[in-house]
């Protein structure tokens, strides 16, 4: 929004044009964000409990999780508002790839809170088949249209990461694996939120890497010095992520143990495709399996779980996903989350050290 006025302000002080770039725009966006999301936060907790908002505890899960019981869901809702809020303020909406994010969020986000307002309401939700269906028609739909607006052919190449030069012309094939990535990213971040504060750090921290490669990727210069490619206009979505890491920390203030509001479906399903949405963008997907190495390997352990106890009638682990194995062995809730986010860290720098490490 600020955009629209800036040259009107810059005509008036030549001081304004500061507001042009990038890098202040993000900070300030990381700021606004998070001050949204600590003034929305006490009012929202506060609704939601009122109106017993609040997810039912799964009988068959830790028992240290029954105490949980009545805190409010939906907090997700707090997330996408000071998200949104932010980055109509300080960044450029006419961008393509802003419009990409804000519709991807949104759209994923009302599919994640009618689940959510249907658990609360009958404990199930809707179906796995209905929710991926609702995710293949969002996500096909983004991906048409993305592919429909690509003008290089670096807009549609996937880069295998610590190679020089080594990449795939995708062509048709962009438009199911930006689905396959979106979708896949999306509930494997709904997979992970399942303890206070553990979903939304690692969102935090991946979000904060390819912040990074926005930036580098939307400029021409550091971009043919790292030898990845220049996608033009790329950076400004740098704006968006900054707004996600502002309104996801203005979360974990309430969110983390013992949390005083859940994430919900309506902010992991949402996030999770914004991220993956984020690694097309900047054609960085292979490099969001490895800086989100935490959400694949709980997606994996569900995944490994089920099958296993299907055809062989055992379980790999004591329970699914992963998180929850190391609870029923005795770990407290604090000492999980804390040490996934510990290797989100490290797989984050494992993720950037792509861009010299070539």
């Amino acid at each position: 929004m600020l955009i629209y006025i800036l040259d009107y302000l810059i005509n008036l002080n030549t001081g304004f044009a500061v507001f042009e770039y990038i890098t202040l725009r993000a900070i300030l966006s990381i700021i606004t964000a998070l001050f949204i999301s600590l003034i929305l936060g006490p009012v929202i907790i506060k609704k939601f409990s009122i109106n017993d908002l609040s997810e039912v505890i799964r009988e068959d899960g830790p028992k240290t999780h029954h105490k949980k019981a009545g805190t409010p869901t939906m907090g997700g809702l707090l997330i996408i508002s000071s998200l949104i809020l932010s980055t109509i303020i300080w960044a450029d909406l006419e961008n393509k790839y802003i419009l990409y994010l804000i519709f991807t969020t949104i759209i994923f986000a009302v599919i994640g809170f009618i689940d959510d307002y249907k658990k609360i309401k009958n404990s199930k939700g809707i179906s796995a088949r209905t929710k991926i269906f609702l995710q293949i028609i969002a996500s096909g739909f983004i991906a048409i249209v993305m592919f429909n607006f690509i003008e290089t052919q670096q807009e549609q190449q996937l880069l295998i990461p610590f190679f020089k030069n080594v990449f795939f012309d995708l062509g048709i094939f962009f438009i199911p694996l930006t689905m396959l990535v979106i979708i896949s990213a999306s509930n494997a971040v709904n997979l992970t939120d399942g303890l206070d504060g553990l979903a939304i750090m690692p969102i935090v921290l991946v979000s904060g890497a390819f912040g990074i490669f926005a930036y580098l990727t939307g400029n021409i210069n550091f971009s043919e010095y790292l030898l990845i490619p220049y996608i033009k206009d790329a950076g400004e979505i740098t704006i968006f992520i900054a707004a996600i890491i502002g309104s996801g920390l203005g979360f974990l203030w309430f969110n983390t143990y013992p949390a005083q509001v859940f994430m919900g479906d309506v902010g992991a399903l949402s996030l999770g495709a914004a991220l993956g949405l984020m690694s097309v963008i900047v054609r960085q997907e292979i490099v969001l399996i490895i800086m989100g190495g935490i959400f694949v390997i709980e997606a994996l352990s569900v995944i490994i779980q089920v099958l296993s106890f299907k055809y062989r009638k055992k379980r790999v682990f004591l329970m699914a996903p992963f998180h929850h194995h190391f609870e029923q062995k005795g770990w407290a809730e604090p000492k999980v989350v804390v040490r996934f986010w510990i290797i989100s860290f490290i797989l984050v720098l494992i993720g950037l050290a792509t861009l010299k490490l070539r």
